[in-house]
């Protein structure tokens, strides 16, 4: 499948985080053309900080799997990760994270920060931005306007 394909899916999920009340953000994560696990952004409704979309995919995968570490796989995220989910991939061994839209106030993936593909920690991920990038940040900004 295509990079595509897993993005829409990510979007697909941010769209059900906003039907919550949840800011929209999805995530899924593959490998071998296989979703390993996939996630929404849930912070608000499951009283936990690190209930990220990111956080809630790589939780899901690991547990299937059976493993911490996952390398080979793409992680597809509707907004670039914050350091905590940044550091999180990082220490799963994602090889790949490709981002619709970039988070200009607390991105990690290099917006703000680079942990992501930081050359000073011993696993770097591949970073890949722009996939959907219009969907993503309309979604987004027309979520915080009804929010005003």
């Amino acid at each position: 499948m295509s990079d595509e394909v897993w993005m829409r899916r990510a979007l697909d999920l941010a769209q059900e985080a906003e039907s919550q009340g949840e800011v929209p953000v999805g995530a899924v994560l593959v490998r071998d053309d296989v979703v390993l696990g996939e996630g929404f952004n849930q912070p608000i409704s499951a009283h936990d900080a690190t209930a990220h979309a990111e956080i809630v995919a790589l939780r899901a995968a690991t547990a299937a799997c059976q493993n911490y570490r996952l390398p080979g796989s793409t992680l597809y995220v509707t907004l670039e990760p914050c350091a905590m989910c940044a550091g999180a991939l990082v220490h799963a061994r994602i090889e790949r994270v490709v981002i619709a839209a970039p988070e200009p106030r607390a991105g990690a993936g290099g917006s703000v920060l680079n942990v992501l593909s930081n050359p000073q920690l011993n696993h770097r991920c591949a970073v890949e931005f722009g996939l959907f990038e219009q969907e993503s940040a309309d979604m987004l900004r027309q979520f915080f306007r009804s929010r005003r």
